[in-house]
């Protein structure tokens, strides 16, 4: 029998304490992989639907082969492995603020890890998403100013629950146009949120970008044995 609870790793981080978890989920029968920040619950592996349909719809959306794609957030690994489940990825940078992060997947300690370094299309790279959004280099150190196919954005809860007041202004549309710099003609921006649709973010993004929409998410959550429904906003360049 698996332990009922393991702290598998701690770390101080700027923006609060950093958890990665395993527990035993005695309701299910199930073992969960989960990350904390401070108190703020960030990511479990027992919901990851609608991390994977961020990648999956924000690819379908894109046009063309060989896509450069960079995502926002690695977190447990779900949204980069479908991106790179897609053929038609041609490279991707995973843009992570917390060094502890990359270090459990490259190390191993999270299972989508290895799979993960050893795709030669994939980069995970350390920094701030929202500073590198905000300024003209952009996301790949080695190549400033690279313009890419799709940006898939998974770190706040949604565009009014943050985890950090850093990126209050980037969901504003200054902020959304300083990121649509850094898509190609036509790019792709999707953007994952725990929350119900809410049409005036929908709105918001149609003031910057040519067409904007969202995508509900449902799926059965096994804890309270109902449907549960997420967002995924979708925008795309003119």
């Amino acid at each position: 029998m698996s332990r009922l609870f393991e702290e598998l790793d701690y770390r101080p981080t700027p923006i609060g304490p950093l958890v990665l978890r395993r527990r035993r989920e005695a309701r299910l029968g199930v073992d969960i992989l989960e990350i904390k920040l401070g108190e703020e619950h960030l990511m479990s592996d027992l919901f990851t639907a609608s991390e994977i349909a961020l990648a999956e719809l924000g690819l379908a959306a894109c046009e063309g082969d060989a896509l450069d794609v960079v995502v926002g957030g690695l977190g447990l690994g779900f949204t980069a492995k479908a991106a790179l489940d897609e053929k038609r990825t041609g490279s991707l940078i995973v843009v992570e603020y917390l060094e502890a992060v990359i270090d459990w997947h490259q190390t191993g300690l999270l299972p989508l890890g290895p799979e993960l370094i050893s795709d030669p299309r994939c980069r995970l790279v350390e920094g701030d998403f929202f500073a590198m959004a905000k300024s003209e280099a952009g996301f790949d150190p080695d190549q400033p100013a690279r313009k890419f196919d799709a940006i898939l954005l998974d770190i706040d809860h949604s565009p009014d629950a943050l985890l950090d007041p850093r990126s209050e202004s980037f969901y504003q549309p200054e902020g959304l146009y300083r990121l649509a710099a850094h898509l190609k003609p036509g790019g792709i921006f999707a953007l994952w949120s725990d929350a119900l649709t809410d049409d005036s973010f929908t709105a918001r993004l149609a003031e910057v970008f040519a067409q904007a929409w969202a995508e509900p998410v449902t799926f059965h959550n096994p804890l309270q044995d109902r449907p549960f429904t997420q967002t995924v906003y979708l925008a795309r360049k003119g």
